[in-house]
């Protein structure tokens, strides 16, 4: 099945709230599916009313991207992902994962548990069948798992609507093509790419500040598109068609850059 394109934007809070909102307006008239809060405890407003705030003052979807499944209770998770759906009109989506590298120090600096990762997924697991009860049957909530080992795959492949593949961004495409054809082999769902470096620009909260643009490239990386336009739309066609890439989030930073390709592909 080939899905339609659609686009998404990861965009924290910056700058002061009404260049924010100016922002997030901005990417909505520019035709972006979905905006996106970072999970940084302590560097960002809570992800929570940030995206009601943010589907208040515009038609776009929002979602986490992506709840560290560590840092709540799987039914606070739920719980929170089922009233942002509710007061959203259903255009919320639930990102979630196991937690990003280094993660084991955060829980430590707030005096939280370090979990180990089968219980990690195990939480996520729970969160999504604590959502399913609470959305009942007139609703779904979709899920977005951020995913790599084996196990969290498997789980993806039992629970989530939308999947992306977590990957260095100087990781060579060939493993994770790799991951997406063996993946869409088991299920057929949503494939995301997570995109944090644009020509010789890294995405803030997507990727390292020391994150070196020329490495990724040089790595043939699915975590890069060229600057240009219109190298980047043949591009994305080009992992849509190889890989079954089909919905593409981008940092806040390349919005406008991009613009032109959400117009010529989204939908299509």
């Amino acid at each position: 099945m080939t899905r339609p394109f659609r686009f998404g934007v990861v965009a924290p809070i910056r700058t002061d709230v009404p260049a924010w909102l100016d922002q997030a307006r901005r990417i909505a008239d520019s035709g972006y599916s979905t905006l996106l809060m970072p999970d940084f405890p302590s560097l960002q407003p809570a992800p929570g009313p940030t995206l009601a705030t943010a589907a208040a003052v515009t038609d776009l979807r929002v979602g986490t991207w992506v709840y560290a499944s560590p840092l709540r209770p799987a039914w606070l998770t739920a719980w929170e992902a089922h009233s942002l759906s509710e007061l959203t009109g259903g255009r919320f989506e639930l990102g979630i994962g196991t937690g990003r590298p280094g993660i084991e120090d955060e829980l430590r600096e707030k005096g939280m548990p370090v979990v180990p990762p089968a219980e990690r997924l195990a939480r996520i697991r729970e969160t999504v069948r604590v959502l399913r009860d609470l959305d009942g049957p007139d609703r779904h909530t979709p899920v977005a798992m951020a995913v790599r080992g084996p196990k969290a795959r498997a789980l993806a492949a039992e629970v989530a609507d939308t999947v992306t593949f977590v990957q260095m961004p100087d990781e060579s495409r060939v493993e994770l093509a790799q991951l997406a054809r063996e993946f869409r082999a088991v299920r057929d769902v949503e494939l995301a790419l997570h995109v944090s470096v644009v020509g010789d620009r890294v995405a803030p909260f997507m990727a390292s500040p020391d994150t070196d643009p020329a490495a990724v490239r040089a790595a043939d990386s699915l975590a890069a598109l060229p600057a240009d336009p219109s190298a980047a739309a043949d591009e994305i066609q080009r992992r849509r068609e190889e890989l079954g890439f089909s919905y593409f989030v981008f940092g806040a930073d390349f919005a406008d850059m991009l613009a032109p390709v959400v117009a010529k592909l989204t939908g299509h």
